[in-house]
């Protein structure tokens, strides 16, 4: 099944250390193009590569977020 997406630019704005022991740190992406109120969103700080290997966003990171859906849960725009 094919999928739509969307890629945005955003910029890793800052890191959230965890308050309680066990707690993950996040990652606040600020994403361009997004309406004010909701263009900061909050992401466990954990990216994996091509071999699997995790890593973590630094503060000031250029980033893409990609929003996908299958075909099936999209609809055509008209023109």
């Amino acid at each position: 099944m094919t999928k739509k997406r969307q890629k945005l630019p955003g910029t890793v704005q800052k890191i959230i250390k965890p308050i309680l022991p066990g707690e993950v740190e996040k990652a606040q992406i600020n994403v361009e193009g997004a309406d004010h109120l909701y263009k900061e969103i909050r992401v466990e700080n954990v990216v994996v590569d091509a071999d699997g290997n995790k890593a973590a966003l630094k503060e000031g990171a250029e980033v893409d977020v990609i929003v996908e859906a299958d075909s099936s849960a999209t609809i055509k725009k008209p023109i």
